[in-house]
């Protein structure tokens, strides 16, 4: 009985200790710290969904073709393109803190640059100001993704990341709801377009593909015929647009006053900074390492499906079901609230689940949603369409984690090379707003589905990288 009695409570002091040895995602010492980080996920988050229904809107104030109006896209895009490396060496030679403060600067400024881009009427002006401010972004990123999973133990990077990945949606959503509310709601060339379909009732019985044809007819001959008129609606709605843009320069402003006066601390990732040698030799190494690469490449296409899918289900809602501007942008919102929803309950799954296999799954998932959206048409379509979001939700993060895993004192040239990835969202609209202008890919389906067949091979791609991770990667 002694021996029995000795043996249990050994079973249960080891058991005890197996619980209380377990890895916090958030460790005590770093909350703080995790929260104020935790603020920029959501910074950035508007910024890309409040500036995603620009396509469509400078479409229709400046008159300009889909592929022409996605420079949006690829303005915003390219400037994580541009500033990613740079901002990895600033970030090494100087600190975590030092890097959050300049892209914040970089934001503000940006964004304020709205106000003489109005004035002057000039789309190019808001190409610029869109690049200087994700300039900003991809400092952003670079910093505060790799920080995060700094924060702790290495077991519970991942998760932690998606954790602070979940508040992302947030900033979308609120993005969102901007774009629809201040922004396409208020645009007067939407009423234009409203006077015109009450002024043709005939237009009911049209598809809905050649009903917006006419009314961009119809606008097109208003700027002809009435020029003075146009160029004062014009200058009405870019007046409209500019209005969010100087408003969240304010509040980047108070971000940026709560990180001056912090004390943020310092680990492990905080590096001497990369001289030649060492670049050289963390380039070595990161080209050595296929799980890393092969995730940069599924980063890409997983940023480009995203923007594609949230982009144009504007211009889907538009075209194959007939809505309004504002009342595709609500489903847009939906689908937000989906991949909101489904941050929280991935990083939960996570828990349970490999993360290389919970992302094939998704990614598969996401395929036959878009192969829904391309062949299916209407509503049901639309619906398909949104529902991709739930499965985009787990994508970015995951495949953060799985390429950073493990990576040591590479990790913040690392995640510079994951955050040039991002330019898949620069590269990708362009093409597909290409699609749309030209010829449906398969007969008797508009153009506007068909092209989304670019985002369906992203998931492809993606779906793979998820079973190479699962499989040879064991992540």
């Amino acid at each position: 009985m002694e021996t029995s009695r000795s043996v249990d409570t050994s079973l249960v002091e080891e058991t005890s200790n197996t619980t209380v040895n377990k890895p916090k995602i958030i460790e005590k010492k770093y909350f703080l710290s995790f929260v104020l980080v935790g603020l920029l996920f959501p910074l950035w988050g508007f910024a890309n969904d409040v500036t995603n229904p620009l396509v469509k809107a400078f479409k229709d104030i400046f008159l300009i073709s889909n592929a022409q109006s996605s420079l949006v896209q690829f303005a915003f895009y390219f400037g994580y393109g541009f500033m990613a490396i740079p901002a990895a060496i600033f970030i090494r030679k100087y600190n975590y803190k030092s890097g959050i403060l300049l892209g914040l600067s970089l934001y503000a400024l940006g964004a304020l640059l709205f106000i003489p881009a109005s004035s002057y009427m000039e789309f190019n002006f808001f190409l610029a100001a869109l690049w200087i401010l994700t300039c900003g972004l991809a400092l952003l990123e670079t910093t505060a993704n790799p920080y995060v999973l700094s924060m702790g133990h290495p077991d519970t990077s991942t998760q932690r990341l998606n954790l602070a990945q979940a508040f992302n949606p947030i900033g979308s959503l609120t993005g969102m709801m901007v774009a629809s509310t201040y922004i396409l709601n208020e645009l007067q060339v939407e009423a234009f377009r409203a006077k015109e379909k009450a002024n043709h009732p005939e237009y009911a019985n049209m598809l809905p593909a050649e009903v917006d044809g006419k009314l961009v007819q119809a606008l097109n001959d208003f700027a002809v015929n009435e020029p003075v008129a146009h160029q004062a609606m014009q200058a009405a709605d870019l007046a409209t647009v500019k209005g969010p843009y100087v408003a969240i320069a304010g509040v980047v402003f108070l971000v940026f006053l709560a990180f001056l006066f912090t004390k943020m601390p310092k680990t492990q990732s905080d590096q001497e900074p990369l001289t030649p040698t060492i670049l050289k030799d963390t380039f070595k190494r990161l080209f050595k390492n296929g799980r890393y690469l092969e995730g940069v490449l599924a980063q890409a296409f997983n940023v480009g499906a995203q923007i594609m899918c949230w982009t144009f289900i504007i211009h889907y809602g538009m075209t194959s079901v007939g809505l309004t501007a504002a009342e595709a942008q609500s489903y847009n919102m939906i689908a937000m609230a989906i991949f909101l929803s489904g941050r929280f309950i991935c990083t939960f799954l996570l828990s349970y689940v490999r993360p290389g296999q919970l992302l094939m799954i998704l990614a598969a998932g996401a395929g036959v949603l878009v192969a829904g959206a391309i062949f299916l048409g209407g509503y049901s379509g639309l619906y398909c369409l949104v529902g991709v979001s739930g499965c985009m939700s787990l994508m970015f993060p995951t495949i953060y984690g799985i390429a950073l895993k493990d990576m040591g004192e590479d990790a913040s040239l690392a995640s510079a090379g994951l955050v040039m990835a991002i330019v898949g969202g620069a590269i990708m609209p362009p093409l597909q707003g290409s699609l749309i202008d030209g010829d449906s890919l398969f007969a008797g389906l508009p153009s506007v589905q068909t092209s989304f067949v670019l985002p369906l091979i992203c998931f492809v791609m993606i779906a793979f990288y998820g079973y190479r991770a699962h499989v040879k990667y064991k992540v």
